[in-house]
């Protein structure tokens, strides 16, 4: 039996910590907030509740698998909801498009929003996307990265690579396969998933609406914030400890491998095996000792583009909006200029800014507990925006702290919501605004990167921290690790790092 110290608990480090416990280790879960969760984060006031981070699950088996390695039944747990329809989509000429809860549905409903034909193209698109997750859902999203041994695992074959396509990028493939310019939006919407930009982001990443259009889209009621707590129950109840306001300053290292941790108040808790659930890049900057055996990481993350942030606003909203999605998206007229200004890239080369016309994402759930009476609604709204710039380098993303920034932001975000059908100030009871700065304070994530690093370019994946470290004892999970952000994946980063392990 292993001593096992887990560093944080969102839900990458929670499913590490219940497996991990259920194969017969010793296992404490150390994180610096007040509750579990992570970026899996809930905010309430005046009976108004909010999810502050992930809106919905895709692809739960993943979770009912982690549920029945720890002896229990996912349904027991939690309420999972699918979502029909799964979201409202509005295109900035006012096209509306209504997605289906089942893929089966969604070329019907393309056809009807955007004109015959249009969701054969659709469905074809689908249909390539789901020859890529075939290929690439064992070998790679379930397997630890291993170098050139995972490209070899990915080139079984010549036809594997052909359906892969691991030199052609997301907007390459939609250029393929889908004529109508709208799908083309929508199919690019879904780099932001990985943080990233659809220009440089792989093809692969067509994976994403494939697996949520196949297995659809949930919601947890009570909030999202509920399945973080119930894995944590249970890994509790399987006899773990977690630990809440117990923040690591240093992972330590002994004789070349990993000893333990240090907390910030000089406790020390002994250990044989760290899982660290903090940010790859926090991790090896700021809580490991520099060494020549993680110099390479340290590299690739400085090769890497960092994944893009999420400018956040929380609306108390008096009455209700007839017709509304429990999700909503309000595209841009100029996509590409929201790009360039995250990633400080293409037209306007420089600095990251905010962007002026962003693509607005609404989170409304129908769900008692989170408003305090059936006449009102709570509305989650975030819009992509640059990372909070740490030092003075303006290349590393936007001061979040200047001065009135984030209030005049927000107030630009109600009047682009505005302009697009979605008018809320006269009902506006309070907002509350959270930037990448205070993503960056809350989870310690660098600079507010929702997914540490991106998947801008052919080998990013190839560049993102693996689970296991090169200091022996050390091992990482969550969605700055293999095999990325997203509920499904960081519980896939659990589940390799649980088999890298092994049982007591």
């Amino acid at each position: 039996m292993a001593r096992v110290a887990v560093v944080g608990a969102g839900l990458g480090g929670l499913a590490a910590a219940a497996r991990l416990v259920s194969l017969g280790h010793a296992v404490t879960v150390l994180e610096q907030a007040p509750a579990v969760g992570g970026k899996l984060g809930w905010y309430v006031r005046d009976g108004h509740g909010f999810d502050t981070g992930p809106s919905l699950v895709t692809l739960p088996q993943v979770y009912r698998d982690l549920f029945a390695a720890t002896g229990a039944r996912l349904e027991d747990a939690v309420d999972l909801v699918r979502l029909d329809p799964a979201v409202a989509y509005r295109f900035a000429d006012g096209t509306p498009l209504l997605v289906p809860g089942t893929r089966q549905e969604v070329p019907d409903a393309v056809d009807a929003a955007l004109g015959p034909g249009t969701g054969a193209q659709w469905a074809a698109l689908l249909a390539r996307a789901g020859a890529m997750w075939r290929v690439t859902e064992q070998p790679f999203l379930r397997s630890p990265l291993a170098g050139a041994a995972t490209l070899a695992r990915l080139a079984r074959s010549a036809s594997d690579v052909a359906t892969v396509a691991p030199w052609r990028t997301l907007r390459g493939l939609g250029a393929e396969h889908l004529r109508h310019p709208a799908l083309r939006t929508l199919l690019d919407r879904y780099a932001t998933y990985s943080g990233s930009d659809p220009r440089r982001a792989p093809a692969v990443l067509a994976t994403v609406p494939y697996v949520e259009q196949e297995y659809g889209s949930w919601y947890v009621r009570g909030g999202l914030r509920r399945l973080a707590e119930a894995v944590a129950a249970r890994a509790v109840e399987r006899g773990a400890v977690v630990r809440t306001g117990a923040l690591v300053e240093r992972v330590l290292v002994e004789g070349g491998r990993a000893a333990g941790v240090r907390l910030a108040d000089g406790e020390v808790l002994g250990a044989d095996v760290v899982v660290s659930g903090a940010d790859a890049a926090a991790l090896y900057a700021d809580l490991l000792p520099s060494s020549r055996a993680t110099g390479r990481v340290r590299r690739d993350l400085a090769r890497s583009t960092p994944s893009l942030s999420g400018f956040v606003l929380l609306l108390a909203l008096r009455g209700r909006t007839p017709g509304l999605a429990h999700h909503t998206v309000l595209f841009p007229e100029d996509y590409d200029a929201e790009f360039d200004a995250v990633f400080g890239v293409g037209r306007h080369r420089g600095a990251p800014r905010p962007v002026a016309d962003p693509t607005v994402y609404v989170s409304a759930p129908d769900d008692p507990a989170t408003r305090p009476d059936g006449a009102d609604e709570s509305w989650f709204v975030l819009v992509n925006a640059p990372r909070h710039r740490a030092g003075h380098d303006p290349a590393g993303g936007v001061d979040w702290d200047a001065p009135g920034l984030a209030d005049r932001y927000a107030q630009q975000v109600l009047e682009v919501m505005a302009r697009r059908g979605l008018d809320v100030r006269d009902r506006l009871r309070w907002c509350v605004v959270r930037t990448p700065a205070d993503l960056a304070r809350e989870t310690r994530s660098v600079g507010g990167s929702i997914y540490g690093t991106s998947s801008n370019g052919a080998r990013a994946a190839f560049l993102r921290p693996g689970n296991a470290s090169p200091v022996p004892g050390l091992f990482l999970v969550g969605g700055s690790a293999h095999p990325g952000g997203g509920l499904p994946l960081v519980a896939l980063s659990a589940q390799i790092v649980a088999g890298l392990v092994g049982p007591a």
